[in-house]
């Protein structure tokens, strides 16, 4: 691939990368924002209503993912990314600058609200159009390894949260990060707005969607797109439930699951999680590899199985002797199994689609399972908890996701060198 193909790939994945850190540095940072935002005299209400104003950024999702895909398969991945990078810059400006309750009143967490919306709307287009745009410019035998690199820039983005969260915990009082501190890993994702104006100037549209321009095949109504694509939409729906709720409750939940109800402090919960996300890091291109030489259907299989055979005995073990090194060993190991499936579950839902309808049909598709399975998983998890007073709530709801996400990669549409 020539450099200034590989830097085009680069950009997009630190794009992508940064607009993941933005959403989900909100969901690591949510036992803080509770204090801040929505004070209440019982803190499990406050921490309720902030991770379900965590999730009411994805009810924007499926309408932001379905407005952005059909504009990037009517005018391009660039054109697209572009404006998504933009509306990102905005919301996260108003979060980083939001004044707390303590200042404005009800204001406060309306402003907090809108500016989750916002970045629901954007993000709803960024994985399918990212995803496209990484999967068409592969060659041919190194799909999944491309496609593996969406996957990186999500992991990444766990990571940067994850590491920021531990640096606020070890570097400054929990006066300091009431006061100022819980600002600064949302003014470092701003740092998204030069990655913008490199793509501005320097991306370049993939071949197959310039084929299909030249083409000038009609456009695709939605109707049309459902009835002729309908079993892309099923498997890719079915598969993204497994991965939503794996990456929301794994890489997202765990560290306020292990202050909250494992009593583990701060620092060791977000160290825990950033050794975690390091090994996934390092694990899901070789994944994407092995992809490219077996096929991504027993891939996936193994993936998705291996998170059912582990969960439970791993929160058990953790729950009866909640020790540092118990906690390691949990989030090491689902790290690194959920890296099996997370690695070419990207290029696998991409290849359901054909390139003039990719965009559209993969945002459906992937926000509506991100929106009723994922946005809500902090949510959910916290009130079965509350509710049941079982502390497996958490193993239990990904190992339904592990169950659904199977059988959708058993009916995964191979490639012609694997059929």
């Amino acid at each position: 691939m020539p450099a200034s193909r590989e830097k085009q790939v680069a950009a997009a994945v630190l794009g992508n990368a940064l607009e993941w850190y933005d959403f989900v540095v909100f969901g690591l940072l949510s036992v803080i924002v509770s204090r801040l935002f929505f004070p209440a005299g019982d803190p499990y209400i406050a921490l309720l209503a902030t991770t379900a104003t965590f999730g009411v950024g994805f009810v924007m999702r499926p309408i932001g993912g379905l407005v952005m895909g059909i504009y990037a398969d009517q005018h391009g991945r660039k054109q697209a990314m572009q404006l998504i990078i933009a509306l990102m810059s905005a919301s996260l400006v108003i979060i980083a600058c939001a004044p707390t309750h303590a200042t404005i009143g009800f204001a406060a967490p309306l402003l907090i609200v809108f500016a989750r919306l916002l970045q629901g709307f954007a993000t709803g287009g960024q994985y399918a159009i990212a995803t496209s745009f990484l999967v068409e410019v592969a060659p041919p035998n190194r799909r999944a390894l491309y496609g593996s690199m969406q996957q990186i820039g999500q992991a990444l983005a766990a990571l940067g949260g994850a590491s920021a969260g531990m640096l606020l915990s070890v570097s400054l009082t929990p006066e300091q990060v009431d006061a100022w501190g819980w600002r600064l890993p949302f003014a470092v994702g701003l740092l998204i707005a030069p990655v913008g104006v490199y793509i501005a100037r320097h991306l370049e549209e993939s071949d197959a969607f310039l084929d299909h321009q030249r083409a000038k095949a009609p456009r695709v109504p939605l109707i049309a797109m459902l009835r002729d694509n309908l079993r892309a939409v099923l498997v890719t729906f079915g598969l993204v439930i497994c991965g939503t709720i794996t990456y929301y409750v794994i890489l997202i939940y765990m560290p306020t699951f292990a202050q909250r109800e494992l009593h583990f402090s701060s620092s060791d919960a977000f160290e825990v999680q950033v050794t975690a996300l390091i090994t996934m890091v390092v694990l899901t291109p070789l994944v994407g590899l092995l992809a490219d030489r077996v096929g991504l259907r027993p891939v996936l299989m193994t993936g998705a199985a291996g998170l059912l055979v582990v969960l439970l005995p791993l929160f058990q073990r953790v729950h009866a002797a909640p020790t540092f090194a118990n906690l390691m060993l949990l989030q090491v190991t689902v790290c690194a199994v959920f890296a099996i499936y997370f690695g070419c579950v990207a290029t696998a839902v991409a290849e359901q689609f054909p390139p003039g309808v990719r965009s559209t049909g993969l945002s459906l598709a992937y926000n509506l399972a991100v929106m009723m399975f994922g946005g809500f998983a902090q949510f959910i998890v916290t009130w079965l908890i509350h509710v049941t007073g079982d502390s497996f709530a958490a193993a239990y709801y990904v190992m339904f996701g592990a169950a659904v996400g199977f059988t959708a990669a058993c009916f995964v549409k191979p490639r012609p060198e694997y059929a």
